[in-house]
């Protein structure tokens, strides 16, 4: 008996012990989910999008590890967490599905560029960081997506080659960061829209079927008829097409006539039934005898008035020389303001303008004779002479700025030609003889360069000497960089940074190269945009004929190089590269001189990052233009690079960004 007893303890033991191990596996079974992650979010969205947009399997995504995605191709990751999704060219068919890609709220670039996608756009507010947006080259139908208008750091939205139809939104004119836009080759109809951004570089929407009148903003004028084309309905003075008015005065006559009834079917029609009424012959005809009497006797009251002041001139010409009264003159028809009068009058103050009216015309011909005597217009060298002195003096003049060498207008000729006229100050350039004025402006006028605002002809008379430029008319790069004062400036994108200091840059190589001048007096304000947004350097080697004063405003004292701030010394080649250096630093930060900080070179790319608030996606491409620009600004003029070795490092700046994003990167669209 007790054996049998032992026995059943051991087996109800072994039972027991079985039951808790199978009650532990399934334990350890159950918590087995909970212990192990999800799958990233970055990670779902990716492969919810490949399982719509990848019917042929081009993309071969598969997740071993949790960070495994982005290690996949086309994708970047900052921290984990997906800031670019490039599958330009990797021949994906199907459709961009809602809440797949557009739940990456960390993407700065998307881009489906060149691949066969359908369908609509989604909804992609969700992506408040994105910066590029290429969808072009596919066959996305359907309207506007609404939802971009809400992407305010936008700066590069590409929706060509598609099959998109509807009006082009208003509201584009809202994202004032907008750089790129491209729209041609769909179907969009309705107006262009009057896009306004300072910001915008490159805009085309050929290829629609757009109508009516080209807005005429600033922003629009920049481009040419190649960025309207083929839209056979678009009409405008951009592109040089009158439009045609829908007034009711320029319809034909037989429609009009249509849309009201003609009076002979109701005159027949009472005549029929036995009603007696006047023809519409029988009217004009007593009518006619009326109006004539009118006119006749309209006719002989003018001429009476006529006769009368004949008769009271004659007599008034006809009284006593010993009269009081002085003899009337006929004053001349207003014109528009000559260039000399307006250079005159900027020069006096409010207290002294009605006095400056009276003495106007004696000194307009004052100055007419001091230029037949001693002063000639001097075309420079292959320059064809389109108008002489008498036509300059008598063009309409508006003044566009006054700066430290001179005030610059821009004048308006008979022949409609548009020229700017830089007045030197006579007080500062009295130093320069007219012998060594001549001479210089012998070599400054040869130079010609894509780069820099030719100079066209020149003239010196005394105590006036002009220089004579083409008109630019897109503005400078000071108000590019800073906007206006109604308008809160934010730094440019960093294309459009290289792109400008490249121009500037091959502009001031080419004058220390190409002569042994120097500009002396580089800064934002001395640099304009050309008709293709091109960079163009204008007032070079004016500062030899002046003597600047050492008083300058900070802005402008902070482009002068160490070594010719506090003593005589000329600018030389070495300060205009310290002079491109602040300038890149203005360009890159959106910041004037004045606030720019003295730091080591080192520290300078953190200041540029915290000024333009860039996502780390461009921290090395800003940090080698940073780095250029901390080169050209090292106080020892020995340490500085010469301007054409600058223009070689943001040559190599630009080649090697370009073959990054060709290599797998988004086109960015240098020119």
């Amino acid at each position: 008996m007790p054996t049998a007893s032992n026995s059943l303890r051991l087996f109800s033991f072994l039972l027991l012990s079985l039951l808790f191990s199978f009650a532990l596996a399934a334990a350890a079974a159950t918590a087995a989910p909970s212990v192990s992650s999800p799958l990233p979010s970055d990670a779902v969205s990716l492969l919810s999008f490949k399982a719509k947009a990848d019917l042929d399997n081009k993309l071969l995504y598969t997740l071993n590890e949790r960070f495994d995605y982005c290690q996949w191709r086309g994708v970047k990751c900052v921290q984990g967490r997906v800031v670019r999704f490039d599958t330009q060219g990797f021949g994906l068919r199907g459709y961009f599905a809602p809440n797949t890609l557009t739940r990456l709220d960390q993407l700065r670039v998307l881009s489906l560029h060149n691949n066969s996608l359908s369908g609509p756009i989604p909804n992609l507010a969700a992506l408040v960081n994105l910066k590029s947006l290429f969808l072009d080259h596919n066959s996305f139908s359907g309207y506007f997506p609404p939802s971009i208008l809400s992407l305010h750091r936008l700066r590069i939205l590409d929706l060509s080659h598609n099959n998109l139809t509807g009006l082009i939104p208003v509201e584009l004119s809202g994202l004032d960061r907008l750089s790129s836009l491209r729209l041609e080759w769909n179907q969009f109809n309705g107006t262009v829209p009057p896009l306004n951004q300072s910001s915008l570089l490159i805009f085309n929407v050929s290829g629609n079927n757009l109508t009516g009148p080209i807005p005429v903003t600033p922003t629009l004028s920049r481009f040419g008829v190649s960025s309207f084309s083929w839209n056979p309905n678009l009409c405008g003075e951009i592109i040089n097409k009158q439009c045609r008015s829908s007034s009711p005065f320029f319809e034909s006559p037989g429609a009009r006539a249509g849309a009201a009834p003609s009076p002979t079917p109701l005159w027949q029609s009472t005549q029929a039934q036995g009603v007696v009424l006047s023809t519409p012959s029988s009217k004009k005809h007593v009518g006619t005898p009326l109006i004539l009497g009118f006119v006749i006797g309209m006719g002989v009251l003018v001429v009476s008035l006529v006769c009368l002041f004949a008769l009271v001139c004659k007599h008034s010409r006809k009284t006593p020389k010993s009269n009081p009264m002085p003899e009337p003159k006929a004053e001349p028809e207003p014109e528009p303001e000559p260039v000399m009068a307006a250079l005159d009058m900027c020069n006096t103050n409010t207290a002294e303008m009605r006095q400056q009216e009276n003495e106007m015309e004696g000194e307009a011909k004052r100055v007419q004779q001091v230029v037949g005597k001693s002063g000639n217009l001097v075309f420079c060298v292959g320059e064809p002479q389109l108008y002489n002195l008498d036509q300059l003096m008598r063009a309409s003049a508006e003044m566009l700025g006054r700066g430290s060498i001179g005030t610059t207008y821009k004048a308006v000729l008979d022949n409609q030609l548009i020229v700017s006229v830089k007045r030197l100050d006579a007080s500062k350039t009295a130093i320069t003889s007219g012998e060594v004025f001549e001479r210089h402006m012998e070599s400054v006028g040869g130079l010609r360069h894509p780069n820099l605002v030719p100079i066209r002809a020149y003239f010196q008379a005394k105590e006036e000497r002009l220089v004579i430029y083409d008109y630019q008319p897109n503005g400078s790069l000071f108000s590019l960089i800073h906007g206006s004062r109604s308008t809160r400036a934010k730094p440019l994108h960093w294309t459009s940074c290289l792109k400008i200091a490249e121009d500037v840059a091959q502009g001031l190589a080419y004058i220390h190269q190409a002569s042994k001048l120097v500009h002396g007096n580089l800064k934002s304000s001395n640099v304009l945009l050309g008709a293709e947004f091109e960079a163009c350097i204008t007032d070079y080697c004016l500062a030899a004929l002046a003597d600047l004063p050492a008083n300058e405003n900070p802005d402008s004292a902070g482009y002068r190089a160490p070594e010719t701030r506090k003593s005589s010394r000329r600018a030389t080649a070495k300060s205009d590269v310290y002079a491109f250096g602040v300038l890149l630093l203005e360009l890159l930060s959106g910041k004037p001189p004045s606030q720019h900080p003295f730091l080591a070179p080192m520290d300078m790319s953190g200041w540029v990052r915290a000024m333009r608030d860039d996502d780390g996606g461009e921290d090395n491409r800003l940090a080698l233009l940073v780095e250029v620009a901390s080169v050209c600004s090292l106080t020892s003029p020995e340490q500085r690079p010469a301007m054409w070795q600058v223009s070689k490092m943001i040559q190599e700046i630009k080649n090697s960004i370009m073959v990054e994003d060709n290599s797998g990167g988004a086109s960015f669209g240098f020119s």
